[in-house]
């Protein structure tokens, strides 16, 4: 299934931090079959033998894909380094009109466990990251006309099980989200849609094989593809009328008008039922 041509990103410019493998990737990828130009953001750019994908792969997948690519070597810790590349990205292609802060850190480990170095490792990506994003490319979505803004951060939930389970990990991302709620107030007058976007299920991205083992996350996954046609179908939406949500992938592509079997396409598990909720989310939530 593919959206109407008449909500593509063909005269769009979208900056992708986390470019350089799984989710980032795909999302880059699926922008530039519209002929978008999009900014690659991340920090790989010599490959690594534990872990797939460099931001040079990333630029000849959107290249080949139809797509403008534009990969600049960034870590989104460093502010200084966020500001310059979102000039670059600007004065390359002429403005910015969707921003998608991918890029996060996951480290599972109890409290007792975390370094803290680690603990904050997990705030400084997941929240001074996007934030530093944001801020140096405010001036450029104020002048879009169909600004969008996507994190990939979880619903907000009170639910202690999630919070004590891995404590470090959900104060960043839940951190992260509320940075979507608070933005979506503070910019809706633009106005710019800020919006969060979170996996229905396990994706088999290029972290979570790492962290699980990719036999054990392919049994239950599905492909980061559904990812990237969800983020693709809300930033190809009116920005002024889609704001301030929380959405699952699937949430979203049921909306378009996906069935069971267009969703089934996704899947990397053996069965529908094999597929497991991603953090933070129970089976009801899908």
């Amino acid at each position: 299934m593919s959206i109407p041509a008449p909500r593509a990103l063909g005269d769009r410019v979208v900056v992708v931090t986390g470019a350089s493998r799984g989710i980032g990737a795909a999302i880059a990828v699926r922008a530039a079959e519209d002929g978008a130009a999009v900014a690659l953001l991340a920090k790989t750019e010599t490959p690594n033998p534990k872990i797939a994908g460099t931001l040079a792969e990333t630029a000849d997948a959107v290249q080949c894909a139809g797509g403008r690519a534009l990969p600049l070597a960034c870590d989104v810790r460093d502010a200084t380094a966020v500001a310059a590349a979102i000039e670059a990205v600007a004065e390359a292609f002429g403005g910015i009109d969707v921003v998608i802060n991918n890029a996060g850190a996951l480290d599972l480990r109890s409290t007792e466990s975390l370094p803290p170095k680690s603990l904050r490792r997990l705030l400084e990506v997941n929240v001074e990251g996007p934030f530093a994003v944001i801020q140096a490319a405010l001036p450029h979505l104020r002048r879009s006309s169909n600004a969008h803004v996507v994190n990939i951060s979880p619903p907000l939930s009170l639910e202690p099980r999630w919070v004590g389970t891995h404590v470090g990990h959900t104060v960043g991302k839940y951190a992260e989200s509320l940075l979507t709620l608070g933005w979506a107030d503070e910019f809706a007058g633009v106005p710019i849609a800020v919006n969060s976007v979170w996996p229905a299920t396990t994706i088999a991205s290029t972290g979570m094989m790492v962290a699980m083992g990719e036999a054990a996350v392919r049994a239950q996954a599905r492909k980061p593809q559904i990812m990237s046609d969800a983020v693709h179908a809300l930033i190809t939406r009116n920005a002024a009328t889609c704001t301030g949500n929380f959405y699952t992938d699937e949430e979203i592509l049921r909306e378009e008008g996906w069935d069971d079997d267009d969703l089934g396409e996704y899947r990397l598990a053996a069965r529908e039922e094999d597929l497991t909720p991603n953090f933070y989310l129970s089976s009801a939530a899908r």
